[in-house]
């Protein structure tokens, strides 16, 4: 026996054989065409169509945030400048295979030396590019494998294509050797509930056909267990699947202090799988969705209609929207087309909307009429504010338009560091631990070579939260957060500690975050974030809290009223 350890997502436990992933498709010699230049340019455009097409059509089957992912996908893989790089390689003589490999690395290389968001794009175009390779040559694309018995999947990482449309049937866990705790595949397993342990550095010498435990929950992959240990965690498996289905609750504490459990949703047809899952509201409603299909900004009509399901999801309930969040990654040309060398520190969030703030006041608009014809209780917040005049300038002009509750995201440290300044004026702040940890750590969250500096748990990124937290308890404002960090269970009983008051996350975490904080009081709480807080780096500070966690005895709530 032996074990391997990573980043656990979730509290899941899965036993099982192991099936790696196949090898990528062999990048192809550089052969001159015998087709000719015509031929091979049609050869390309179809193998591409037909790829984007089927990425789009794996969204719409698969919803929520890989939708989102892979429709993205589908828009790199038809971008014209890189349709223009294919065809000049086939324009010189070469293949549509070599064409595509060559130009698709060449784009690669641009868009990793221009660094912030696009270097989880260069990622996405290793996968595009293997899968129009397959095409061109008339074989599968790689992808998830099919024994034809329930496995545990090991891979080096997976592309969205691939986690969107997992058969939970038959995958029992997920094993990666790459990615952190918020990279797109740590996302979509959380979302489908998917037992997974990610940035395993040993997990090239697990085998194929060897039987392992996956515990997500102590982020520890066993090899080579014993019948006993399979029993236990088999009894673990069961329990756990017994809690799932348990009556569900307001989110409290075991002392009956209520923190709401809210859910992250990306389109209002999200919102009926939020409610069958216990969310208490909606912490981060991204409002992106309706912008990033369209050429154009979509009209107030629109935007009303959209906004009016939502909030009819939720009557009575706390619903948050967050502002368009354009720029970095998710340009929009009717926004902000220009150039810039480092987008993740350029124009975007509340900066882009202020540069054209036509489109956010058509935002308000549609939000003030929605919310005049339902019964939730809405709050709308600026994304990336980083200084006490943006807050002032954003409440103002909410205000302007009658809505009542108006906040803030705290994405950047200098907006953490002036919290008490910024509650001054905003009615709460929500705390995005993704950007947060980005800016902080100085470490592209999407970025496969910096990921192990991309951990919420980190003492600095903790001990801006705590700035957070205690200016909104000096103030009398709510904190929330919304990042992927709320949705680890254990982590969020230190931003408990740290003073957030409720926490927003994938629907699919909230049986888990629920269970876990049920079990703490906030005395607990507290001491756990000192311990986190007093650590010299993530690993030591997860470390110390599950040592202390388990030392503590497991509460049941007193109250939940």
């Amino acid at each position: 026996m032996s074990e391997l350890r990573g980043v656990g997502i979730g509290l899941g436990v899965a036993q099982g054989p192991v099936v790696r992933m196949a090898e990528p498709v062999p990048a192809p010699e550089n052969t001159p065409s015998a087709l000719g230049a015509e031929a091979e340019r049609q050869r390309s455009r179809d193998a591409v169509e037909t790829v984007a097409r089927e990425l789009n059509e794996r969204g719409a089957k698969a919803g929520g945030s890989a939708q989102d992912v892979l429709e993205a996908q589908a828009m790199i893989a038809e971008d014209p400048t890189l349709q223009d790089e294919v065809d000049s390689r086939i324009d010189a003589g070469a293949t549509a295979e070599w064409a595509v490999h060559d130009a698709f690395a060449s784009f690669r290389a641009t868009l990793e030396a221009v660094g912030g968001y696009l270097g989880e794009r260069a990622a996405d175009l290793d996968d595009i590019a293997q899968r129009v390779l397959a095409r061109l040559r008339g074989v599968d694309a790689p992808g998830v494998p099919d024994p034809g018995h329930p496995f545990v999947l090991v891979a080096r990482d997976l592309a969205p294509a691939d986690t969107a449309l997992l058969d939970l049937d038959q995958v029992l866990a997920l094993i990666t050797s790459d990615g952190g705790p918020t990279s797109h595949t740590a996302i979509l397993a959380r979302e489908k509930g998917i037992v997974a342990i990610v940035g395993v550095a040993d997990a090239a010498a697990l085998s194929t056909g060897e039987t392992v435990i996956v515990d997500a929950a102590a982020g520890v992959v066993t090899t080579d267990p014993t019948e006993e240990e399979k029993d236990r965690a088999a009894q673990r498996a069961a329990a756990r699947a017994v809690s799932d289905t348990a009556p569900l609750t307001p989110g409290a504490l075991a002392d009956g202090t209520l923190v709401a459990l809210l859910a992250n949703l990306g389109k209002p047809a999200d919102a009926a799988d939020a409610v069958a899952r216990g969310a208490e509201g909606v912490g981060l409603f991204r409002t992106e969705f309706l912008f990033l299909s369209s050429a154009q900004a979509p009209t107030i009509a629109q935007q009303r209609q959209s906004y009016r399901e939502l909030l009819a999801a939720f009557p009575g309930k706390k619903v948050v929207v967050r502002m368009l969040d354009a720029g970095a990654d998710k340009p929009l040309a009717f926004l902000n087309d220009a150039h810039e060398e480092n987008p993740a520190l350029g124009l975007r969030g509340i900066r882009a909307l202020r540069a054209s703030e036509d489109i956010l006041r058509e935002q308000l608009t549609a939000l003030a009429e929605a919310d005049a014809e339902t019964d939730a209780d809405l709050w709308v917040m600026a994304p990336m504010v980083a200084t006490v005049e943006e807050t002032v300038y954003f409440t103002t002009l909410a205000r302007d338009y009658g809505l009542k509750t108006a906040g803030v995201m705290v994405e950047v440290p200098a907006s953490a560091l002036l919290a008490d300044r910024v509650l001054a004026h905003a009615d709460f702040a929500s705390i995005g631990t993704n950007d947060l940890t980005q800016y902080t750590m100085a470490a592209d969250r999407m970025l496969g070579s910096v990921a192990g500096f991309q951990d919420p748990w980190h003492p600095a990124v903790l001990r801006l939260v705590r700035e957070v937290g205690d200016a909104g308890a000096r103030l009398g404002k709510p904190v929330g957060i919304c990042g992927e960090a709320a949705a680890d269970p254990l982590l969020a009983v230190v931003l408990i500690g740290l003073g957030a008051t409720s926490l927003s996350m994938a629907p699919s975490a909230l049986a888990d975050v629920r269970h876990t904080i049920s079990r703490r009081t906030l005395d607990e709480a507290r001491t756990l974030a000192e311990i986190a807080l007093a650590a010299d780096d993530a690993t030591s500070a997860r470390n110390a809290v599950v040592e202390a966690a388990t030392a503590l005895p497991s509460h049941q709530k007193e109250t939940t009223s």
